[in-house]
C-alpha cells in the first residue's frame, strides 16, 4: 500500500463548531449513504456494518496504520508448528469486554467455533466470510486461560493475515449467550475503543468511548455518531451547514460542488484504494454461459470513459481484477478494448447475431469502486444496445439488493471489492473461486466454476513462498481474462471528506476508517 495522504482544498482559518452533543464533550458525527444491516461482527458481509464494527470489536492480530503489516491485537505472540497446520496464541491480559466481563481463551474459542460449528448454539448466520477464509479451521481449542490452539486441515498462507479481517472478532460469550443472537446483532459487545449506545434503523447508530480501553492510545472522541444521509448532495450540505463532521460516499460531483462553494475549511482525505469495480456475468443461465457472449461484453465496455467521466480521474481503469497495488499482479495481461465491431462478430458467432434482452443491476449506493453506479450502468447500457443487447437496469434497497445476488437471481450486475488483507487469495478466491458459488452464501456473483482456476487457487494458498505463489496467482488472471467471468471496470480511490477541526481521519489498508486515533481540536 501506498503512504495514506491527505489533501487540503485550501488553507484559511478552520470554521470550529461543536458537534450535538454537551458543551466541551468531543462528538464527531459522520453522515453515510446506506445504514448498517447487522452488528453481528460474523455474518456482517457489507461495508456500512463493517465500518460500525470495526470500532467496537477487536482481533487477535491486526494490520498497522498504514500498511498490511500484521502486528499484535488481543493476541501478544504467536507461534506455528513446521507442518504449518497447528498455530499458538498467547492472549492479552488484563482485558475486558464492554459488559464487564472478562476477555479470555474461552471468548476466542467461543467466538471463532460459533462460526465453524453448526451444532455450537450461537450458530445462527451465513457467516460468508468463515466460509472462504477460514473453511480450512478444523477447530479452535483452550489450552489454557491464555492461550489458544488453531489447528488447520491444511497449510494456509493467508491464515495470519485473515485473522485481522472480519470473521477474527472477538464477541463477548456472556452477552450474546444471555440474551440470544438475534438480540446481539443490535446490541453488540466487544472489546474494543468504542461501545455501543444506541440505534435508530435508517436514522443514527451511536456509539460512545470505552474509557476502559485496553490500548495505548485513544479514543479521543466522547461519542460517534453515524447518521444516514442517502443522498450524496444532500449529504455534502449537511457537512457544511456543520450538521456533521465527516462523510463518506463522496463523489466526484461531491468533489466539484466544494470547489463551487469555495469551502476552505473543508479537507479532502485521500489515499489509493485496494479495491475493484467490476461487472460480473452469472454464468449458471443463458446466454452468459457462452464465452463468446461474455468476450462481446468485455468489448462493449468503454472503461477509458467511465474513469474520465464518472470517476472524474479519482481512479484508473482495471484490467485484472486484483489492483496493481497487490503483489502477484499480471501486468502482461493485454486488456479486452472497447471496439462494438468485434463485439457484432463475437455475438454472431455465439448464434445471437440480433442480440438478446437481458438485465443489469446496479448498485444504489455509492462505493470507492463505484461512485455512481447508475451512471456506470447507463453508460454500458448505451453501448449494449449498440450492438443488439437490450440491457434493463434494475436495482433495489442495498440490503435486497445483496441478498439478491447472494441468491444469484441477477443476470448481469455490477459491484465490487474492498481488499481486506492484502493478498491476491482475497480478490482471485474470494470473488471467483468455485468454493464461493453456492446459492444462498455466494460471493461468486458470476458463478464460475473453472477447476483449472481452483486448482491453481488451492496450491497457492499450500505453499508460503511469495514469488511461488505470485506464479500461481500470475497464471489465475491468464485464465479469468479468457474466460471473461466478469469484466473488471476501475480501481477507485477511497475518499472523504471532514470539517477543519478534525486530527487523525485516515483510512485504514482495507479502506475504513478507524477512530480510535481520530480527535477534534475544540
Amino acid at each position: 500500500m501506498k503512504k495514506l495522504f491527505c489533501l487540503m482544498v485550501a488553507v484559511l482559518l478552520a470554521v470550529v463548531t461543536v458537534s450535538p452533543g454537551l458543551a466541551g464533550e468531543k462528538v464527531f458525527v459522520e453522515g453515510r449513504a446506506a445504514d448498517s444491516l447487522t452488528l453481528d461482527p460474523h455474518d456482517a458481509t457489507d461495508g456500512p456494518s463493517n465500518g460500525v464494527l470495526l470500532q467496537i470489536f477487536d482481533t487477535l492480530v491486526k494490520f498497522r496504520d498504514d500498511s498490511t503489516e500484521i502486528v499484535p491485537s488481543l493476541a501478544t505472540e504467536w507461534k506455528t508448528s513446521e507442518d504449518g497446520l497447528t498455530w499458538t496464541f498467547k492472549l492479552r491480559r488484563d482485558v475486558r469486554f464492554h459488559d464487564g466481563t472478562p476477555f479470555n481463551a474461552d471468548a476466542v474459542v467461543f467466538s471463532f467455533e460459533r462460526q465453524r460449528d453448526e451444532k455450537h448454539p450461537a450458530h445462527e448466520g451465513k457467516f460468508a466470510y468463515w466460509s472462504y477464509m477460514f473453511s480450512n479451521v478444523e477447530y479452535t481449542k483452550k489450552i489454557d486461560d491464555f492461550t489458544v490452539e488453531m489447528k488447520l486441515k491444511e497449510p494456509y498462507s493467508p491464515f495470519l493475515s485473515n485473522l485481522a479481517c472480519y470473521p477474527g472478532r472477538i464477541v463477548s460469550p456472556t452477552a450474546m449467550s444471555e440474551k440470544g443472537v438475534e438480540h446481539f446483532r443490535s446490541n453488540p459487545v466487544g472489546t474494543g475503543p468504542f461501545r455501543f449506545a444506541e440505534w435508530k434503523r435508517n436514522d443514527i447508530l451511536v456509539l460512545v468511548a470505552n474509557r476502559d480501553y485496553w490500548g495505548e492510545e485513544g479514543p479521543y472522541l466522547d461519542k460517534l455518531i453515524f447518521r444516514v444521509i442517502p443522498d450524496d448532495t444532500a449529504r455534502l450540505m449537511a457537512l457544511l451547514a456543520d450538521e456533521i463532521d465527516g462523510m463518506g460516499g463522496v463523489t466526484p460531483e461531491t468533489i466539484k460542488i466544494l470547489k463551487e462553494k469555495k469551502r476552505s475549511d473543508i479537507k479532502v482525505v485521500a489515499n489509493v484504494g485496494m479495491n475493484t469495480g467490476y461487472l460480473a456475468m452469472n454464468m449458471s443461465v443463458k446466454p452468459f454461459d457462452n464465452p463468446k457472449v461474455r468476450r462481446a461484453i468485455a468489448h462493449c465496455v468503454d472503461k477509458e470513459q467511465i474513469v474520465r467521466e464518472i470517476f472524474q480521474s479519482m481512479g484508473k481503469p482495471a484490467k485484472n481484477i486484483i489492483p496493481d497495488t497487490l503483489w502477484g499482479y499480471n501486468d502482461d495481461i493485454v486488456d479486452y478494448d472497447y471496439d462494438l465491431e468485434k463485439a457484432k462478430k463475437l455475438l454472431d458467432e455465439a448464434g445471437y447475431p440480433e442480440g438478446f434482452e437481458t438485465e443489469l443491476w446496479y448498485m444504489p449506493v455509492s462505493r470507492p469502486y463505484m461512485p455512481n453506479s447508475k451512471h456506470v450502468a447507463q453508460v454500458i447500457q448505451r453501448d449494449l444496445g449498440r450492438v443488439g443487447i437490450k440491457a434493463k437496469l434494475v436495482t433495489f434497497d442495498w440490503g435486497t439488493y445483496l441478498s439478491k445476488l447472494h441468491n444469484l437471481e441477477h443476470s448481469m450486475c455490477l459491484c465490487g471489492w474492498l481488499g481486506d488483507n492484502g493478498d491476491p487469495d482475497n480478490f482471485l478466491y474470494a470473488l471467483f473461486d468455485k468454493d464461493n458459488a453456492e446459492k444462498g452464501s455466494a460471493q461468486n456473483y458470476a458463478c464460475y466454476l473453472s477447476e483449472e482456476y481452483h486448482q491453481l487457487m488451492l496450491k497457492a494458498q499450500r505453499v508460503a513462498d511469495v514469488e511461488k505463489r505470485s506464479a500461481f496467482y500470475r497464471e489465475a488472471q491468464v485464465i479469468f481474462h479468457e474466460d471473461v467471468p466478469a469484466v473488471p471496470l476501475a480501481h477507485g480511490f477511497n475518499l472523504a471528506l471532514v470539517k477543519g477541526n478534525v486530527r487523525n481521519f485516515i483510512f485504514d489498508p482495507q479502506g475504513a476508517n478507524n477512530f480510535q486515533k481520530v480527535d477534534l481540536e475544540l
